[in-house]
């Protein structure tokens, strides 16, 4: 299992703090596109180190289009020397037509075509053949040689998509190189779920499981102190109780019985009782979604959740870096 670390937004710190993941045995290192740029800590990240791989997880697709984001992912994987990975993400409609005032029509198609779109792109700037992306939702027909950067030395970055539901684990079968998993999900409803649906969409697609790596965010409470552990323990249930009041995931509680958590937490953020979300998160909850050891133990119990369920790993920060 590959071991994961988070990049601070900060310009200033990010490639320091990249170096130190380095040195402490990190595989890689993921930025959120959260209130802050995803690309450019990516920048400072791979200026001082050489072996990690450098990350967006996730980077917003639909706030962009294809050929800027293939544009900025083939210079990070230049400057990287083939390191970087591009973590994409849908988010969901009202921030993309809200926020970004862009366009949102059938997710998973638009991403499927994103993706595809990219990958003509490159094939463009490798090959010389001409750009001849035709498609519902993207199209790109337009290469001049001034454009165009001409072949990449270290290939094709990877790309990586966030998925929750089938349509998107579809995707991510089909045209990704990786599925970033979703925080809020459990060891069982990946089992029982998730993880079926991802393989049998492998395999429709002609392509092998090891094609797609699953890279697994953890909650994890623990501390040196009581005061550490508590303050850990009322972040967590409150980004459990957060997420189990939206309606896209409600499945992964209804697997487990707790339909009515879900019900009672939706009602309380309609409310704007925010503060409020970790009270319906009981011991019983916490503990199946999260890892609630010392943290001597943390590693162990880590590895016995989710060991044979991921292929790289990190721990879920609330605030990165």
């Amino acid at each position: 299992m590959l071991r994961d670390g988070y990049l601070t937004s900060d310009l200033r710190a990010a490639g320091e703090q990249a170096a130190q993941l380095e040195a402490d045995g990190f595989d890689g290192a993921f930025t959120a596109e959260t209130s802050h740029d995803p690309f450019l800590p990516i920048v400072a990240a791979a200026a001082t180190t050489e072996r990690m791989q450098l990350g967006t997880g996730i980077a917003v697709a639909f706030a962009r289009n294809p050929m800027t984001t293939a544009n900025t992912a083939r210079d990070l994987n230049e400057f990287s020397e083939g390191r970087f990975i591009l973590g994409l993400g849908s988010q969901i409609k009202p921030h993309i037509t809200k926020r970004f005032s862009m366009p949102w029509s059938a997710p998973a198609a638009r991403m499927k075509e994103f993706i595809e779109a990219m990958h003509a792109i490159w094939t463009t700037w490798d090959t010389g053949e001409p750009l001849r992306h035709k498609g519902e939702h993207y199209t790109h027909t337009l290469m001049t040689e001034f454009f165009d950067p001409g072949p990449a030395k270290h290939g094709r970055p990877d790309v990586y998509l966030a998925a929750v539901g089938p349509m998107m684990l579809k995707v991510c079968a089909e045209v990704s190189d990786g599925w970033l998993v979703h925080p809020f999900i459990t060891p069982g409803y990946m089992e029982d779920e998730a993880l079926p649906t991802l393989h049998a969409a492998i395999d429709a697609a002609g392509r092998q499981r090891g094609d797609v790596s699953v890279s697994l965010p953890v909650f994890v409470v623990s501390g040196d102190t009581e005061a550490e552990v508590a303050k850990r323990d009322a972040t967590i249930r409150q980004q459990i109780g957060f997420y189990g009041s939206t309606p896209a995931y409600a499945k992964v509680l209804e697997h487990h019985g707790w339909g009515d958590a879900h019900t009672e937490l939706n009602s309380l953020t309609k409310q704007g009782r925010w503060g409020e979300l970790a009270s319906v998160v009981d011991d019983e909850i916490l503990r199946t979604f999260a890892v609630v050891a010392e943290p001597d133990d943390v590693p162990a119990e880590i590895d016995r959740r989710y060991g044979h369920l991921a292929d790289r790993i990190s721990v879920y920060a609330d605030t990165p870096g």
